[in-house]
């Protein structure tokens, strides 16, 4: 794990390019505190001038893997961010094929897999990766990045060169290159959490989308997915098979991909919420640490929130070094500066703020690498709002029945004021929607979320008039999501947009890497998705019952009580974390003053001090005033981070 940079085109001054290099990946020494190198080629007037920077997190190949790294002609250089899980089998393979290795590195293996196939060497990965590879026969560039979209990869065009890096902070380094907000982004985040990619927040910049191939070369620049999520037909004839079988196939998947993932010249840990997934995770890992596994905790001072019980009662389970960092109220204000330094991203809730303090608690260990139980909910439908869109399509087919929208009593049991609304209420607040819309799944989280766009400023929402971040989603489905199934088309939004546009990007990577500790998932192995995606939807979601073939396949390494938990999914206090440190100088309360607000000119300040007055006023706030409050206090954060106090 890494951070990269560079540039491709125009030639420059020698000089000024190795300084701008140095200078560009300063920007990102986080992401790897291990070592740095540079390497740059002025080109001429027939050749591309590259420049390549690399910050390393050392984690295989401890003695010799310094990057840029180059093949022994000279002729291809490389710098990589992430991991190539299965370099043991590939090296195994070259070797067999003649090809001699000069390093212990999956680098040089990326490098010498590239030389023998080409562009289609990309198939053969099992990896988390993003990298830029410079083919100076050919005169191109590639980058590329991983298929489910966990590691980073932005870049821009400025002044005759395409521009790249792991982070846009290094892209800041760059000469005359401004920084300013893009008003689009942050109407698909105010609505859908996340810009849709290849949007980032900042104008003109641009990231790689999960699965992307991009090349750049005398013929100009040119991108095209080279893996993506797929479901079968919604009438495809699946043999028939015994549960059972599912289940021991899914067992052997989860078992092999976290032994691929335990792979490092330095000890991994994991990080332990307590829940199905990252108890699932641990138990594995923890077979195949003979030494002892150490596992790391978040817990929280209320019990909405904590789930410290769980956790303690999975360590003292597995026999774990087990460590918990408490995060109360005061430390999520504290940390949320830098939360958002590190996102790059306006958000809409505190949940990266107690993860980026656990990976603090990680580095402060001496450790830096952790396998997560990320993805799970996504590949294997575990969210309640799976179960909510199954049940409203159920409710949808028979109006006037007093008996079906009592289900949704059963799906939220913890909401005691369900108890209290007749079954014609509850499909009020539950029902509705047109079952054969797309997004139907996810149009009740879109509208409640888009609600606090009721704080846009008069200038933001003349710019946004007439745009629909929804229309935008619609667009960007393949065609092929129209033949599957329900549960299938949203568990595509899910993975393809939310979880790699929010989840692993501000929750994972950039928190994790912020501390220099780079996270593995065990559960987004290509081979787990791709099983997953072929199963029957009953095989996830059965009845109301979420995860089925993964309880069954891995139930047995569990305590009965967190094999049996309901999704309690991962959340953090939000407006209420403010309160005091609104009251006190600081950043916070400097964000949300009406000469910030005015500032900017994003949000309008006498709604948003009604708002500040009512979340102080009543901790329990609703869904969209949290979300609301977070977002505002999030970009006004941003724009102070990245000095953009204009619109592009």
């Amino acid at each position: 794990m890494c951070g990269l940079t560079g540039w491709f085109g125009r030639p420059g001054n020698e000089d000024d390019d190795q300084a701008l290099a140095h200078a560009m990946v300063a920007a990102i020494v986080h992401r790897g505190p291990d070592g740095n190198g540079i390497h740059v080629d002025e080109g001429d007037g027939r050749r591309p001038a590259v420049g390549l920077g690399h910050a390393r997190l050392a984690i295989v190949g401890l003695g010799d893997g310094a990057q840029p790294l180059s093949n022994a002609e000279g002729t291809l250089t490389v710098v990589f961010n992430g991991e190539i899980f299965n370099y043991v089998e590939l090296r195994a393979e070259l070797m067999a094929r003649g090809r001699r290795f000069l390093t212990t590195t999956d680098t040089e293996v990326l490098l010498a897999l590239y030389e023998l196939e080409g562009d289609d060497f990309l198939d053969k990965l099992n990896g988390d990766f993003a990298f830029a590879l410079h083919d100076a026969r050919r005169g191109r560039l590639l980058l590329a990045r991983d298929r489910m979209g966990v590691r980073p990869l932005y870049y821009t065009e400025h002044a005759g060169r395409l521009w790249f890096a792991s982070e846009v902070k290094a892209l800041a380094a760059v000469p005359g290159l401004r920084l300013e907000l893009d008003p689009i982004a942050l109407d698909q985040i105010f609505t859908l959490w996340a810009p849709i990619a290849p949007r980032t927040a900042f104008a003109g910049i641009r990231q790689l989308q999960p699965g992307e191939l991009a090349i750049a070369d005398a013929d100009g620049w040119r991108q095209r997915l080279w893996w993506t999520l797929d479901f079968p037909d919604r009438d495809d004839a699946r043999p028939e098979r015994p549960r059972a079988e599912d289940a021991a196939e899914l067992r052997a998947l989860l078992e092999d991909a976290t032994r691929l993932r335990m792979r490092a010249d330095v000890p991994v840990g994991t990080y332990l919420s307590g829940g199905l997934d990252s108890s699932i995770t641990s138990a594995l890992a923890a077979r195949m640490t003979p030494l002892g596994l150490n596992s790391f905790s978040v817990t929280f001072d209320d019990a909405e929130h904590d789930e410290s019980a769980f956790q303690n009662e999975m360590a003292q389970a597995l026999g774990t070094n087990h460590a918990a960092i408490r995060c109360r109220e005061a430390d999520i204000a504290a940390a949320f500066p830098a939360v958002i330094a590190s996102t790059e991203c306006p958000i809409l809730r505190t949940a990266p703020a107690p993860l980026h303090r656990l990976s603090s608690l990680v580095r402060a260990r001496g450790m830096k690498v952790v396998l997560t139980g990320e993805g799970a909910d996504e590949v294997f439908a575990g969210y309640d709002l799976f179960s909510e869109a199954a049940v409203r399509r159920f409710v949808g087919r028979a109006p006037g029945s007093k008996a079906r929208p009592l289900l949704f009593r059963r799906l939220y049991p913890w909401q005691n004021q369900l108890n209290r609304q007749s079954p014609a209420q509850l499909a009020a607040v539950f029902g509705g929607g047109d079952a054969a819309d797309p997004l139907f799944s996810h149009r009740p989280r879109f509208k409640s979320t888009a609600q606090a766009k009721l704080f846009f400023g008069p200038a933001l929402k003349d710019r946004l008039a007439g745009y629909d971040a929804t229309e935008e989603l619609l667009a960007a489905l393949p065609a092929r999501f129209h033949r599957w199934h329900p549960l299938n088309q949203a568990q595509y939004l899910e993975t393809r947009f939310l979880l790699a546009g929010y989840i692993l990007s501000s929750q994972g990577d950039r928190v994790a890497m912020a501390h220099g500790v780079e996270g593995r998932f065990p559960f987004l192995d290509h081979r787990v998705v791709a099983f997953a995606s072929r199963l029957p939807p009953a095989a996830k979601l059965c009845g109301l019952k979420e995860k089925h073939i993964l309880r069954r396949a891995m139930g047995d390494l569990l305590p009965a009580d967190i094999a049996n938990r309901r999704k309690q999914p991962y959340r953090a206090p939000d407006a209420r974390s403010f309160t005091a440190a609104l009251a006190a100088d600081g950043p916070i309360g400097a964000a949300l003053s009406e000469p910030a607000l005015a500032a900017t000119g994003l949000f309008e300040p006498r709604l948003v001090r009604r708002l500040v007055d009512k979340t102080a006023a009543h901790p329990d706030a609703s869904f969209r005033d949290n979300a609301a409050f977070v977002g505002i206090l999030s970009t006004q954060l941003w724009v102070d981070r990245f000095r953009s106090s204009t619109v592009a």
